[in-house]
């Protein structure tokens, strides 16, 4: 098992200037950084914890993910992101109208891997909790997916759980 499926409220965030914000999670990963890394830039598996992707893995190529929930009218998120840094299999970071600058940091840690993930971004005060929720949410279903489960991306379950963590 990677960690527990549903750790303490481990994001952290960081008040950059009035809205803007930088998330921050540290996790450890049973796996190697290898089998991780595949698992942040392969379509074939980010469907499994993430979304539907489109991903051209090079500096300045593109990362364009669509959510598969959708909100009370229908509508699914979709990202459009362009990838600033990239040192595989060690750091992925995109840039997007979402979700700001994301950053995947991974690290060997024995037979594992530390994985340091933020976003920077614009946020209003009142999405904060609900947006630390949501990536603490996909970063339990990327250990899920590593370890064979992959999460119901449709019919997100458990959501409210772990934002009752942050708010």
């Amino acid at each position: 098992m990677t960690q527990d499926k549903h750790p303490e409220a481990d994001g952290v965030l960081e008040a950059a200037d009035g809205e803007h914000a930088v998330l921050r999670f540290r996790r450890r990963i049973a796996y190697p950084v290898e089998r991780v890394w595949k698992a942040l830039t392969d379509p074939a598996e980010l469907i499994g914890w993430w979304g539907q992707a489109e991903v051209d893995l090079v500096e300045g190529g593109k990362f364009v993910l669509r959510w598969l929930n959708a909100d009370d009218c229908g509508n699914r998120a979709e990202m459009h992101a362009t990838i600033t840094r990239l040192d595989p299999p060690r750091l992925l970071e995109m840039t997007g109208d979402l979700h700001g600058v994301l950053r995947w940091e991974l690290r060997p840690d024995g037979s594992g891997t530390l994985l340091a993930f933020s976003s920077t971004l614009e946020l209003p005060a009142e999405f904060r909790t609900r947006t630390l929720a949501g990536w603490h949410w996909h970063l339990d279903a990327l250990a899920g997916f590593l370890d064979g489960t992959s999460a119901d991306l449709v019919n997100v379950t458990g959501w409210d759980r772990v934002h009752q963590r942050y708010a």
